[in-house]
């Protein structure tokens, strides 16, 4: 039976006992995370979301005590009242490991079943059944470490744009459908039959038109909906930090106020103080020609080198004729990795090229005076002095090549950079690594869709310096557009907003858009355009992904309360599911058989 407090009131939390707080009495409230009766002793280690602290009935307990907490078992709430007292027997595994509580009373709050798992940090139970049982992996130490990270970012973020005279202004979840990117999630109407709200997979119409409305500085930790395919660091819903700014002139006057707040996120959500002074800077094209990525990780070498011109007219018709089509040729330098990477190793290798888009990979290694190489007979003295002077070819090094359309070959070695690091540990993973990347291109054309698509969203405003383009080559223009990256990932991005009428048709112009399409999905944020609209720009970081990255884990499941897994579902709630014909009947709704 569950006990009353019976006016106990908790005046400790358990993990923030110390040595100092030897001979004060406490009461303190938690979980059994393990219980060790040796006779004339019982030990319990009781657990909230500050740690863990032991608690001890010795022979000086009165009797029916003890009895009772014989009777404890793992994952029983509890609450006791003690003396704090000075350990015999010290350690150093839990903060509290000097003290410890001699209990004199004791109340069993609720008792507990034997549970699915145990709830360790260490535990290597399927993680299907975890989410199953999301309540129970969610008192997990780890788990609750992460999810107290990301309530200090909340914290923090909110702290220090109210600081600098950002409004907190919620929008809309039930909006208009504007499909211009990833699928919407769509909320059936039951006042109004056949039509449908989206779900937002931003709030980038309304902060705009907050902007246009004479808000000047916004802000929103704001939930964004995005029905697709999921991986590691995506989920079906997410949190952004988003703001706006109006009165922007250019990119920096957006960057250097979001660096501000990644520097007081970082202080205050894990201590950590970065150094003074705006962040590096890298253009989209450079990061693309260096890293394969426009979102680098700097942390180490093996940067990409074009080495095309070196094969034009060469008997290797592989890589001779991709130049001759207008593809490229380029290579990364494994340095030092001739004793590391076998003939299977380098086969592995080419397997991996194949996932990202590749035919194979292609390599030379120099061991000694020897060259070998996967090409090895179309090779000649003249192309092996041309490598080694543009790669920096020394004994030891392996030459791994891509040949394809830039794009695959972006993508290829960009991935076996990554590949290679990750495996081989070539950087510090407890170093943190921020940068921009700036000057995306404005547009790309869609093979699939027959157009110009744009590569931020339509909103975003083009270099001045690019607008001569607009009508001649589009493609060639870049963006008022900036993504912050961290670690290889991209941590936010935003843009500097078309605020011209004029501008903005004509961009809509170039990406097909009709006067139907334009008035069907944007009417509404285009006609605001008519009543004076301010310069602006914002950006949006990635809570969750922020919170991975501070937390050291590579899944987003880890820093999400209660996240869906692959397939969108909720493991525990069962979520999505079937609902009455009632509630169908009043949206005017039918299911049918897909078989």
């Amino acid at each position: 039976m569950s006990e009353f407090l019976q006016g106990m009131k908790r005046t400790r939390m358990c993990g923030e006992l110390r040595l100092e707080n030897a001979s004060e009495v406490v009461t303190v409230m938690g979980w059994v995370q393990r219980r060790r009766n040796l006779g004339s002793l019982i030990f319990v280690d009781l657990r909230d979301r500050t740690g863990i602290v032991q608690v001890v009935f010795d022979e000086t307990t009165e009797k029916s005590l003890f009895e009772k907490a014989a009777a404890i078992r793992s994952e029983y709430v509890l609450a006791v009242s003690g003396t704090v007292r000075e350990r015999e027997s010290k350690t150093n595994k839990i903060a509290t490991g000097d003290i410890e509580i001699l209990a004199d009373t004791l109340k069993i709050l609720s008792e507990a079943d034997t549970t699915p798992f145990e709830i360790t940090d260490d535990t290597n139970v399927n993680e299907n059944l975890r989410l199953k049982y999301r309540y129970l992996d969610l008192r997990r130490p780890s788990l609750q470490q992460k999810l107290i990270t990301r309530s200090k970012i909340a914290v923090a973020t909110r702290n220090y744009l109210a600081e600098n005279g950002f409004l907190e202004i919620e929008t809309p979840y039930l909006g208009k459908s504007t499909p211009e990117g990833a699928r919407d999630y769509l909320v059936p109407s039951r006042i109004k039959e056949g039509c449908f709200y989206a779900l937002p997979q931003s709030p980038q119409l309304y902060k705009q038109l907050l902007m246009i409305a004479g808000y000047d500085r916004y802000f929103q930790i704001a939930k964004c909906f995005r029905d697709e395919d999921l991986r590691a660091n995506r989920q079906p819903e997410f949190t952004q930090i988003d703001l706006e700014m109006s009165f922007v002139e250019d990119e920096t006057d957006v960057m250097y106020p979001v660096e501000g707040l990644i520097k007081r996120i970082f202080k205050d959500s894990i201590g950590m103080e970065l150094p003074e002074g705006h962040f590096r800077t890298m253009t989209w094209q450079e990061a693309m020609d260096r890293f394969g990525s426009d979102k680098p990780d700097t942390r180490f070498g093996l940067e990409l080198k074009n080495v095309s011109d070196i094969f034009v007219g060469s008997d290797f018709k592989v890589f001779a004729d991709c130049v001759t089509e207008g593809k490229s040729v380029r290579a990364i330098n494994a340095k030092g990795f001739a004793s590391k990477l076998s003939r299977k190793d380098l086969d592995g290798l080419s397997e991996v090229a194949k996932t990202f888009g590749a035919k194979g990979l292609a390599w030379l290694s120099k061991t000694g005076t020897e060259v070998r190489s996967s090409f090895n007979k179309f090779l000649t003295e003249e192309i092996i002095a041309k490598l080694t002077e543009r790669m920096d070819l020394q004994d030891g090094d392996v030459l791994l090549f891509a040949a394809d359309k830039d794009t695959v070959v972006f993508n290829t070695l960009g991935g076996i950079r990554l590949y290679l690091g990750d495996k081989y540990n070539l950087y510090d993973r407890q170093s943190y690594d921020i940068l921009w990347i700036v000057d995306f291109p404005m547009f790309e054309y869609s093979e699939e869709e027959g157009r110009y698509v744009a590569m931020h969203h339509p909103f975003t405003a083009p270099k001045d310096e690019d607008l001569y383009l607009l009508d001649s080559d589009p493609t060639k223009m870049r963006a008022k557009a900036y993504d912050i990256v961290i670690n290889g990932q991209e941590a936010g991005g935003g843009s500097i907003r078309i605020h011209s009428r004029e501008l903005q048709k004509k961009i809509f112009n170039v990406l097909s858009f009709t006067d139907e399409d334009i008035e069907r999905k944007f009417g509404f944020f285009v006609n605001a355009f008519n009543y004076g609209t301010p310069p602006h720009g914002g950006l949006a970081l990635g809570l969750d992904r922020f919170t991975m990255l501070l937390t050291g884990t590579d899944s987003i499941k880890d820093v999400i309360a209660f996240p869906k897994v692959q397939n969108a579902s909720c493991l525990m709630s069962e979520a999505p599911s079937t609902v009455d014909k009632k509630q169908l009947d009043e949206l005017y709704l039918t299911v049918s058989d897909k078989n």
